[in-house]
């Protein structure tokens, strides 16, 4: 039995994007954590995703013209600007998640449970790494000019941002489900 492991998938917890600071990962963390993300489930190998990733000076770029793409959208406040030109700015690196569907006899949706599982592989590699993470999908996920300024394809999409970095506060336990009302045996 390996105990830490199953002491990790017990404990690991989100972190609010806006609760992450510096230090993220390295260059070799990060390749860490994007190896063990494709450590998954995929049937006949067809690796419906690929990753962006956001570091740097890119995070702020990336906010601002986010923003004003959501301006064209909506009426936003002045704090609502500044948080969308903010929404990158405060973990050290982010990655973006593209599923990226295959035309295969393979049904879409079971490559886009491979996604998914390479997903939260990237929660459970960071925190493996001591690091934390928060998953979100947000209006941009959804957007088509936000997809375009990320390089996406038509038939691509976004699973998610991966915002990873130091927590700066202790995140509290959440309500978990009451396996009485999840589970029947047949």
């Amino acid at each position: 039995m390996n105990s830490q492991a199953l002491q990790l998938l017990k404990s690991r917890r989100s972190v609010l994007s806006k609760n992450l600071t510096t230090p993220g990962p390295d260059k070799t963390q990060l390749e860490t954590i994007l190896n063990i993300a494709c450590r998954v489930p995929d049937h006949r190998k067809l690796e419906p995703w690929r990753f962006i990733i956001i570091e740097g000076n890119n995070r702020l770029k990336l906010g601002k013209v986010f923003c004003e793409i959501r301006v064209q959208e909506c009426d936003l406040t002045t704090e609502q600007i500044q948080a969308e030109q903010n929404r990158y700015t405060h973990a050290p690196t982010i990655i973006v998640v593209v599923f990226s569907p295959v035309e295969h006899k393979t049904p879409v949706f079971e490559q886009l449970l491979s996604c998914g599982a390479v997903c939260q592989h990237i929660n459970l590699a960071s925190t493996a790494l001591a690091y934390s993470s928060q998953w979100v999908t947000n209006w941009c996920s959804f957007d088509k000019r936000a997809q375009k300024e990320l390089g996406l394809q038509p038939h691509e999409s976004i699973a998610g941002f991966f915002h990873i970095g130091t927590a700066s506060c202790t995140p509290k336990e959440r309500q978990r489900p009451d396996l009485k009302e999840k589970v029947v045996y047949y």
